[in-house]
């Protein structure tokens, strides 16, 4: 059952207190849970200082203890009714509140709140890195802990059996225990990825708008990864145990040199981050994030740009720091690259440098296929200890105009020329965030009548059969005929999400051959040098994909075609020379069909752990195919 409630309008709630609560319920209340929280979340709730209240009915008042916005006892959820604290309104109300972090970050600097993408928008300082297949290194579990990674995986198979459409509050709960369970136990990098999953099996039950089945699917191959490489000693257990805290190393003085800046905007929090480069090349950033009300979060986000930067006694903005520079003093930087702002840091305004200058310039002196390899690599690493920017691109790019894309929607083209080079490969520049308030995609759309322009750019991977590219940033390249016209304080670049462009930004000789690109009938055409765009169609990737992910949404119940369907499937695979996605395939619905049932055929209860398994491998194998054709696309063998 679908639910559907404002999560601005509920307290956070801590995941274990979720799953005591719910483990609280009888069988039979149990079973009710879903529908009572349906009926619970038309009910208006109303705040009270650190208090919320739901009027249940007429005699029922349920109210929630929540200091600083988190419910973090079992005892802070109190209901009226006569069979608290063993009711349904109590489990009904913390299944309507949003997860929070089960624990405060310590350190300097609470951990950042990830950049916005199109393919992940997860939580803050959720793991998204696949664990390494390398010999076992460290200890080796203890008793404890393999206990707890075996029940987490026992929970995560459950969610995964069950799909989107089963997974219902009792089975998120289950998990939300298993979680708890495996942080007591020092586990931490699994029990954050097990919140990352409820958190977005929730969202997809819900229909949130932040919703995106790939990053489901991605959170649950995570989980059931991390958890197979811990119970069968396959990879480095320290690195898979992750650590409770975010480690910042000293760094004395730094001197920093402004980059760009980019809104923060996820479901629950936004804001904005500027990024810098040292004189070594390293990147660092620093973030204001704070948590938003679902009204104004787009011009929070934008807004944030003119807040002053929180770095010692720096008074300039992080739209100014990102056109200028610091001169930092007792600096410390965590190992994603975020500057901590302990009291001990000093910092001071100096200028900054062109893009075209060093230190900057160095960042687009790579290939572009080298930056997609590092980007690319860098995916396999844990979220936290992931560089700063590896997911970054600088290229040097010529806009060709707009094109029709898969399903006939126009998409803006240019073709790279990194490092002066000509016939490097056509990619699409799409904006890094969809929000129709934040500026990206009317910027984009400005860009677009500007065949001919060329541009120096900062824009993040975006992993596909063809080269894409998530536009942050844009300034001139060196040489350039035809330099952006913008003003001196903007220092030669723009932040697209940030700031808007002008006609009169862009330069003439450029906006003049505005029809060349985009006809006056709003039709699309053939870029202006004749490229085509790349061609929407590769391997039948997608017949082994869409399975995979029709398992995460309704179970494993979904594999069950006929034979003529599997055997088309079959065909498909094995006419493209992809035999092991077609073997994989098969032995995944071999799986999911293969149920014990009793003497009377009633299925027998499964711990669906051979079924795990088949589908671990079958995602695995997508994921690892994606990004094969992901480089070969961008080094021109695709």
């Amino acid at each position: 059952m679908s639910v559907t409630a404002r999560t601005s309008d509920w307290p956070g709630v801590r995941p274990e207190v979720v799953a005591e609560v719910v483990a609280g319920l009888s069988a039979r209340l149990q079973k009710r849970l879903d529908g009572a929280a349906a009926k619970l979340a038309e009910r208006p709730v109303a705040r009270e200082g650190d208090e919320w209240r739901v009027e249940v009915d007429e005699e029922t008042v349920l109210v929630l203890h929540a200091p600083g916005g988190v419910v973090a006892a079992e005892a802070g959820v109190r209901c009226g009714c006569l069979l608290a604290p063993a009711c349904v309104h109590r489990a009904a109300a913390v299944t309507l509140c949003p997860l929070a972090e089960a624990e405060a970050e310590p350190g300097p600097e609470p951990e950042q709140e990830p950049e916005p993408r199109s393919d992940t928008h997860g939580a803050p300082g959720e793991p998204t890195g696949r664990p390494a297949a390398d010999p076992i290194a460290g200890d080796p579990l203890t008793a404890v802990e393999l206990a707890a990674v075996r029940h987490l995986h026992r929970a995560a198979a459950a969610v995964l059996a069950a799909g989107v459409s089963g997974a219902g509050a009792v089975s998120q709960a289950e998990l939300l225990r298993a979680a708890h369970r495996a942080r007591l136990a020092g586990l931490h990098r699994p029990a954050a990825a097990a919140v990352t999953v409820a958190t977005r099996v929730r969202a997809a039950r819900s229909g949130a708008p932040d919703h995106r089945l790939v990053d489901l699917v991605a959170g649950l191959r995570e989980l059931l990864g991390l958890t197979t490489a811990l119970a069968t000693g396959t990879a480095p257990v320290a690195e898979l145990r992750g650590t409770a805290r975010q480690a910042y190393r000293e760094e004395g003085g730094l001197r920093l040199y402004g980059l760009f800046a980019e809104p923060v905007l996820t479901a629950t929090h936004a804001g904005a981050v500027s990024w810098a480069v040292d004189a070594d090349g390293r990147l660092s950033t620093i973030a204001e994030v704070m948590p938003h009300d679902d009204a104004a979060a787009a011009p929070q986000a934008v807004g944030a740009g003119n807040r002053t930067v929180r770095l010692g006694d720096a008074a300039l903005s992080h739209r100014e720091f990102s056109r200028a520079g610091l001169a930092v003093q007792g600096a410390t930087r965590s190992g994603g690259g975020r500057l901590g702002a302990g009291a001990s840091v000093r910092a001071v305004r100096a200028t900054g440098a062109a893009w075209t200058a060093e230190p900057a310039a160095r960042l687009w002196s790579e290939p572009a296929s080298a930056q997609v390899a590092r980007a690319l690599a860098a995916q396999e690493l844990p979220y936290e200890s992931r560089p700063a920017g590896s997911d970054l691109l600088f290229l040097d790019v010529t806009l060709l105009g707009t094109a029709p894309g898969p399903g006939g929607a126009p998409q803006l083209l240019a073709r790279c020329t990194a490092s002066g080079a000509q016939g490097g490969p056509v990619i699409v520049l799409r904006p890094a965030h969809e929000h129709p308030d934040l500026p990206f995609r009317a910027n984009l759309a400005l860009l677009a009548t500007a065949p001919g322009l060329r541009l120096r750019v900062i824009g993040r991977l975006e992993r596909a059969d063809r080269p894409e590219l998530r536009l942050l940033a844009i300034g001139t390249p060196p040489a350039a005929p035809d330099p952006l016209a913008l003003s001196a304080d903007r220092a030669g670049r723009v932040n697209l999400g940030l700031e808007r462009l002008q006609t009169a930004d862009l330069a003439a000789s450029a906006t003049a051959s505005a029809t060349v690109g985009e006809p006056a009938d709003g039709s699309a055409e053939e870029p202006a040098d004749g490229s085509t765009a790349p061609a929407p169609y590769g391997p039948p990737v997608h017949v082994l994909g869409r399975r995979v992910e029709q398992t995460v949404t309704t179970g494993r119940h979904a594999l069950a075609p006929s034979e003529a369907s599997a055997a088309a499937d079959r065909g498909l695979l094995r006419a493209a020379g992809l035999a092991t996605a077609a073997e994989l395939l098969d032995g995944l619905r071999a799986s999911a069909a293969n149920q014990q049932r009793d003497v009377f055929g009633r299925i027998v209860t499964d711990d669906h752990e051979d079924f795990a398994t088949a589908w671990l491998t079958a995602a695995s194998y997508t994921e690892e195919l994606a990004t094969a054709l992901c480089a070969s696309a961008w080094s021109g063998e695709g």
